[in-house]
């Protein structure tokens, strides 16, 4: 599925515009392409602080933001690449601690795009080009950066050298890039591997570990193993961390779900198995609070979305779209849920993607389900989205979107049972239902 974004800037706008007019319109995978770009300007990514490169199916994201909070912690300055961005695209390209600002953003784009004409480049490869260019123009300590897709083949897997990898959960997404065999898809992950980088890794299925030790052994890349180079475990109401280094006893992160304090984890093993940066303890346990990572069980308030419902409800918000990300989300409402409350979700998802995967761990949990398109993406049918759903939750029906879901559950709550409400299913969608909440990223 192709990337795109808008911007209420027009310079930006116009690169954008040119953007989606140079690239191929589909998402590709392959190193050539961004190689050539880069090499037209100057080998940006050659030339960057000390790299923190992490991929994974789910928790990429939320680990890359512990990195972030534990290196600002420590009092460095810090990039960070990341993608799909939520409300605007400079969400993607923090520069020293701050979102690109428009002024950069449009020269920048301009920069990259007059030199690639000829060569196509994909909306993330160009993007990806005008990220490592801006993070060369301003100093730092050192780069976060999220793999988009994959790994082996990624636009980011240009860099040669980072000072550590990571691989956060592993799961089955992207099946047209990646297919559905989920040690294959472990492998193209681990492919991030570079010679003499140590490589930190979570606990998987036994088939996982195995292929990931397979490709990182061809690359030289001593692999750091949860449970064998370290070990987490939440105890007490803390996360409990330890290495060879010793041991660290930390806030469990207040970013919500059970599944942040093994990202937390990750975050802090790849801090004390690198050498490029120095990150106290202090930083590290500053990171579980000082973390945020949007529309990932983000609970939504003072807004004109969740003031529609009744007192004493909520309203979260993910962009989980993937049967792990269905899992651990379900396993959060099913923690936290009072029972007899009333739980519904609102649902929109791409079309390239699994809604019954998705919507399996909520059997039993929900009460209803309103399926809504995705806006500006090719998105499945929400009839036939809810016909799928019906299969899994009691009540399903469809609307033209969230405000109108919220409108049709709130006409049918009981104001003495205020009801929990999840919007889920896609990061597009959520960025939408930010922007109407007036919770724009910064």
């Amino acid at each position: 599925m192709a990337d795109s974004a808008r911007s209420t800037d027009p310079a930006v706008q116009r690169q954008l515009d040119r953007l989606t007019m140079l690239s191929p319109g589909r998402d590709v995978l392959g190193l050539e392409r961004i190689t050539a770009l880069l090499d037209r300007l100057g080998k940006p990514q050659d030339h960057l602080p000390p790299v923190f490169h992490v991929a994974g199916t789910n928790g990429k994201g939320s680990t890359c933001a512990f990195l972030r909070a534990a290196l600002e912690a420590a009092g460095l300055r810090v990039h960070v690449y990341s993608s799909p961005h939520l409300v605007r695209f400079n969400e993607r390209i923090r520069i020293a601690g701050a979102l690109i600002d428009d002024a950069m953003l449009a020269p920048l784009l301009s920069e990259v795009l007059d030199c690639s004409e000829d060569i196509h480049p994909s909306f993330f490869e160009a993007t990806t080009a005008a990220a490592f260019l801006a993070f060369t123009r301003t100093p730092a300590d050192a780069c976060v950066i999220e793999v988009g897709l994959g790994g082996r083949l990624d636009a980011t897997n240009i860099i040669a050298r980072p000072a550590i990898c990571g691989i956060a959960q592993l799961g089955i997404d992207h099946e047209a890039f990646l297919g559905a065999d989920a040690a294959g898809i472990a492998g193209e992950k681990a492919g991030i591997a570079k010679r003499g980088v140590p490589l930190v890794t979570m606990d998987y299925p036994a088939p996982l570990v195995a292929r990931i030790a397979e490709v990182a052994a061809r690359a030289d890349a001593p692999v750091l193993a949860r449970h064998a180079a370290w070990h987490s475990t939440i105890y007490e109401g803390r996360l409990h961390y330890k290495d060879a280094h010793g041991r660290i006893d930390a806030p469990l992160p207040r970013l919500p779900g059970a599944h942040q304090a093994q990202n937390a984890a990750l975050a802090f093993a790849m801090l004390r198995h690198q050498d490029a940066v120095h990150v106290p303890e202090a930083a590290l346990k500053a990171a579980t609070g000082w973390a945020e990572w949007p529309a990932r069980l983000q609970k939504l308030a003072g807004g004109p979305l969740d003031a529609l419902l009744p007192a004493g409800s909520a309203l979260w918000l993910d962009g989980g779209h993937n049967p792990a990300a269905g899992a651990m989300i379900a396993a959060h409402i099913g923690e936290t849920q009072i029972d007899g409350a009333p739980f519904h979700i609102i649902l929109g998802m791409l079309e390239n993607k699994d809604p019954a995967g998705l919507l399996a761990p909520f059997a039993g949990l929900v009460q209803s389900l309103t399926a809504v398109p995705v806006p500006d993406h090719a998105h499945h049918d929400p009839a036939a989205l809810a016909a799928i759903a019906a299969a899994i939750v009691p009540h399903t029906s469809r609307a033209d979107d969230v405000r109108s879901a919220l409108a049709r559950i709130v006409a049918e709550a009981d104001p003495a049972n205020p009801p929990t409400v999840l919007v889920l299913g896609s990061l597009y969608l959520a960025g939408e239902v930010l922007r109407e909440n007036g919770q724009i990223p910064d």
